[in-house]
């Protein structure tokens, strides 16, 4: 059953642990307003492991500059923590991601069932 995080009243997600990941489903505003306290809720899952993530945004109705360094830190996080940060897209968060060039960094992923198989081949 997954968990429900405290994030903000724009940012609202789910957290649910597999074996050799952790699944977050997020919906609303990745903005300057719940990045700091999305940062914190995910990074500190990070670090309690399991050390692959995947961030499911296909639900993600806004993402501006803050979110996108956001996820780059929880990216530098993972890795730094030797595991990994997929990125479960839609066209709006590709298209913001896109922007900035950042789509091979942050490991964009039509799905999350693409995703599970990414980590499963790491």
């Amino acid at each position: 059953m997954p968990e429900q995080l405290n994030l903000t009243v724009s940012l609202r997600g789910t957290r649910d642990v597999k074996d050799n990941y952790q699944l977050f489903r997020l919906t609303g505003l990745m903005d300057a307003f719940s990045e700091g306290t999305f940062r914190k809720v995910v990074g500190k899952y990070i670090e309690k492991g399991p050390k692959h993530i995947i961030l499911d945004l296909s639900q993600i109705d806004f993402v501006d500059s803050s979110g996108l360094g956001a996820l780059v830190q929880l990216v530098k996080k993972a890795q730094n923590s030797e595991g990994t940060l997929q990125i479960v897209s839609n066209p709006r968060v590709t298209q913001t991601v896109k922007l900035v060039r950042l789509e091979k960094f942050l490991s964009l992923q039509p799905s999350v069932e693409e995703a599970i198989e990414k980590i499963n081949k790491a």
